[in-house]
C-alpha cells in the first residue's frame, strides 16, 4: 500500500547545526504513527518539515506517492492534511463555532465574490459549513459551547475546539503536536478514543511525550534521538528496544 505521507532521507541544518540527519517515516491510511524521543531529539523539526514550515536541506517528501516540492503550511488543507498546534492557535475574539468554521473554509464551493454579493450559493455554502462545524463539535462533545469565546472555557475544552477545527475539513491525514499536554487523565483517555476513531477514516501522525497514550493508540512508532532515527516498530517492539531505553534513561539497557 502506498503511504499517504512518506519522508525519505530528510536532513535539516540550522546555522551549521544538524537538527535531522537522514530521517524517514511513512504513514498509511487507517493507522496512527507516533513520533517520540527525548527533549531536543528533533521531533518538532520533523513535524515542521511534514507541515511545510521547515524546508529540508535534502530528502524527499511524498504525498500519495507524488513528490511535494516547496509545499507550504497554507497548502496543507488543499492537500487533505490538517494539523493542531501546541499553543492551540485559537482566535480569542471569535466564538467556538466561528473558530471551527475557519477550518471548514477549505470545503466552501463558492468564491469570495459570491459571498460578498450575498448570492444564494454562498448562503447555502455557509449553512452547510455551519452544519458541518456543529456536527464536528457534537462528535467531540462540546456543541453546547458553540457560542462561547475560547478564553471563557477550561483548557481541556479549548484543546477540543482546536481538534474540531482540524477535523472539520475532513482531512485524510491529521497531524497532532503534543495533543495530551495540559490534559487531565480522563481527558487523555477520551483523546485516545477520539484519535483512534478518526484513524478509521484517515491517518494520524502524533508527536507526544505521554508514553501511556502513544503506546496505547499507535500502530507504529518512530523514535528520534539527537536528530536521528534510532528505532522504528510496533509499541511492543519499541518498549523492549535497548537503544530506546538508553536514549530515555541515559544508561545502557
Amino acid at each position: 500500500m502506498t503511504p499517504l505521507l512518506h519522508l525519505e532521507n530528510v536532513t535539516v541544518r540550522f546555522d551549521g547545526l544538524v537538527a535531522l540527519r537522514d530521517v524517514g517515516l511513512a504513514v498509511e491510511a487507517g493507522t496512527v504513527l507516533g513520533v517520540i524521543g527525548p527533549n531536543g531529539a528533533g521531533k518538532t523539526t520533523l513535524f515542521n518539515v511534514a507541515c511545510g514550515f521547515v524546508r529540508p536541506a535534502q530528502g524527499t517528501i511524498r504525498w500519495c506517492g507524488e513528490e511535494l516540492r516547496g509545499h507550504a503550511a497554507h497548502s496543507l488543507a488543499g492537500l487533505g492534511i490538517a494539523r493542531t498546534l501546541q499553543g492551540l492557535g485559537l482566535f480569542a475574539g471569535l466564538t467556538v463555532l466561528e473558530n471551527v468554521l475557519v477550518g471548514a473554509g477549505v470545503r466552501a464551493r463558492s468564491g469570495p465574490l459570491s459571498t460578498l454579493l450575498g448570492l444564494r450559493r454562498a448562503a447555502r455554502d455557509e449553512a452547510e459549513l455551519r452544519m458541518r462545524a456543529m456536527a464536528t463539535l457534537t462528535e467531540l462533545g462540546i456543541a453546547d459551547a458553540h457560542a462561547a469565546l475560547p478564553g471563557s472555557l477550561p483548557y481541556g475544552t479549548r484543546k477540543r475546539v482546536a481538534l474540531a477545527r482540524a477535523l472539520v475539513s475532513e482531512p485524510r491525514l491529521l497531524l497532532l503536536d503534543e495533543p495530551a499536554s495540559g490534559l487531565a487523565a480522563d481527558e487523555i483517555e477520551e483523546l485516545g478514543e477520539e484519535i483512534a476513531r478518526f484513524a478509521t477514516r484517515g491517518a494520524v501522525i502524533v508527536v507526544e511525550h505521554n508514553m501511556d497514550l502513544v503506546m496505547r493508540i499507535c500502530d507504529r512508532l518512530v523514535v528520534l534521538d539527537f536528530g536521528e532515527v534510532i528505532a522504528t516498530g510496533t509499541p511492543a517492539e519499541i518498549r523492549s528496544d535497548p537503544r530506546v531505553v538508553e536514549a530515555y534513561l541515559g544508561v545502557p539497557a
